[in-house]
Order: C-alpha cells, then sequence, then structure tokens
C-alpha cells in the first residue's frame, strides 16, 4: 500500500554543493530534517516513522560519502524503499570544480575523500563515484552560481507546495564555447553559425540584449529558418521529459564568447517557452567575458 502519509526528500550530492543550506530551507518549510542518515537505517527509520504517526509529514535527509557504504547500498535501498510505497524524491546538488575548490578554501574543511589527493583530484574522483546516484536523481541543481539565499530561494520554490508535483522548468543558459561547456547542461546548441556581430565595429562592444544587435541576428533569414526547427525540436522534447518524471530541463545554447549571438537566442528561447506557461529561469554566464 503506497505510504502517502510521508513525503521524503533525500539530498545528496558533491561535497561543498551546499547540502547543509539547502537542508536548513527544508526544515523553513516544515520537513522533518537528519543530516548524515546512513543509507542502511533509512528504511527502519521509516517504518517506525509509519507507526508513531499516520499524519501528512514531510521528512528531508541528507546522505552522501560520509555514510559508509553509501555508494553501494543506496541504489538498493532507495529501490527496497519504493517497492514498500513510499515516494522519494532525489535532489542532487552539484557545482563546478573551481567554484567547489573556492568553498573547500574558504571553510578550510577537509574533503571526505582526500586524504592523499590534491583537491582537484578528490572532487573528480567524487563526481566520478556519484555519477550512479545522479542518474536517480529527481532534481539535480548546479549551485556553482548560487549564494546561501538564492539557493535556499530555489529550495522553497521546487518544494514548499506538499505534495504537489512541480511544474516543469526551464533553466536556459548561454555561454561561450571557449570558457567550456555549462556542466549542468541537459541540451546543448550550438549557434556559431550564425553571423557574429562581435565583427560589426558599432556592435563589437554590445551585447545580445541591446536592440542593435538583436535586431541583426533575428532578423538573419538563417537565424528564421533555425529557429523555427529548433522550437519545434524543444516542443516536442519537453513532453517527453516530462513523461519520463523529469521536472528540470536546462538548455544552454553557445556562441563564441557568450555575449552577443547566444544571448539574442537564449531571450528569444525564454519568449517563446513563457507561451507554453512553463518556469523560466535565464543565466547569461558568460556575457560579461565575451
Amino acid at each position: 500500500m503506497p505510504q502517502k502519509s510521508i513525503r521524503l526528500v533525500v539530498i545528496t550530492g558533491l561535497s561543498g554543493s551546499g547540502k547543509s543550506t539547502a537542508l536548513k530551507a527544508f526544515e523553513d518549510v516544515g520537513f522533518f530534517c537528519i543530516d548524515n542518515l546512513p543509507a542502511t537505517l533509512l528504511p527502519r527509520f521509516l517504518e517506525l516513522r509509519d507507526q508513531i504517526s499516520r499524519e501528512v509529514i514531510k521528512i528531508a535527509l541528507v546522505m552522501d560519502l560520509r555514510g559508509k557504504d553509501f555508494l553501494a547500498s543506496f541504489p538498493k535501498i532507495f529501490q527496497e524503499v519504493k517497492r514498500k510505497g513510499y515516494i522519494v524524491e532525489v535532489l542532487f546538488l552539484e557545482a563546478e570544480e573551481e567554484i567547489l575548490i573556492r568553498r573547500f578554501s574558504q571553510t578550510r574543511r577537509h574533503h571526505p575523500l582526500g586524504e592523499h589527493r590534491t583537491l582537484s583530484d578528490t572532487i573528480r574522483l567524487e563526481r566520478k563515484k556519484m555519477e550512479p546516484i545522479k542518474r536517480l536523481a529527481t532534481f539535480r541543481l548546479d549551485t556553482s552560481h548560487l549564494n546561501v539565499h538564492q539557493l535556499r530561494e530555489e529550495i522553497l520554490r521546487l518544494f514548499s507546495k506538499v505534495a504537489q508535483p512541480a511544474k516543469m522548468t526551464m533553466n536556459l543558459i548561454s555561454f561561450g564555447y571557449k570558457y567550456g561547456l555549462p556542466n549542468e547542461a541537459d541540451i546543448v546548441m550550438d549557434v556559431r553559425f550564425l553571423p557574429n556581430p562581435f565583427f560589426v565595429t558599432e556592435l563589437k562592444e554590445m551585447d545580445g540584449n541591446q536592440k542593435p544587435v538583436v535586431d541583426y541576428v533575428m532578423k538573419r533569414k538563417e537565424t528564421r529558418i533555425f529557429l523555427k526547427d529548433f522550437y519545434a525540436l524543444i516542443s516536442f522534447l519537453i513532453p517527453q521529459y516530462q513523461k519520463e518524471g523529469k521536472s528540470q530541463l536546462t538548455i544552454a545554447v553557445g556562441c563564441t564568447g557568450g555575449r552577443h549571438r547566444s544571448v539574442t537566442i537564449i531571450n528569444a528561447l525564454s519568449d517563446f517557452l513563457k507561451k507554453q506557461k512553463l518556469l523560466i529561469n535565464i543565466r547569461h554566464r558568460d556575457i560579461r567575458l565575451g
């Protein structure tokens, strides 16, 4: 019988990605919170909780590499709990390597895997080890460019409504290829085939938020043809991802420097998706660098 009286969120992810901050945000919206619960204790904990009370209760648990045998035991425990009828949501937090290094340097904390390796090597090892857990995630959240307050707001937006499935959230990112791909992207589109405003003297110092650049990019025949097909592709993919239970989709559009073409196209995509009543987040990652 489904245990509808309990809403369970497991918070996991990379060390330094903000799990403790996320747990505090869950506490603020009425979740019963536990940090560092061993995965093997989860089934017994839920049984005890269910015996004590049948009232609707929200539980948020942090589980990660600090727990012994977490990597080996969690996938099995996850499936066992689901078979017993509990609805389990997994929130996976991650961040870019240089951001994690900075956070560890600021807090002077030791990485749970980092006794005999450099911090960079340790972070890469953890990211690799956590990949099977990441694939189980209901929500993936990159906290690289979120401060404490922004992370809290994101948690509140996703989880403050009890037992209400979140609408599909579209995270739209413009970026420059010379600064690297966004790690969190589900779909990446390269628009470097479009004419580049950078080589137009009067447009070079502008960006894709400004009308002269927008006009230059959007009035091109190739842009109109591309957007027609791009919109059709995204419109097809969104319901397919929704059927698979995905609540967030991150689309990244890149040009050379991330200042002109990618910004314009992401803004155009946002206008298109707003008509479908989706939740939209926009980040122009490299607009000040390109």
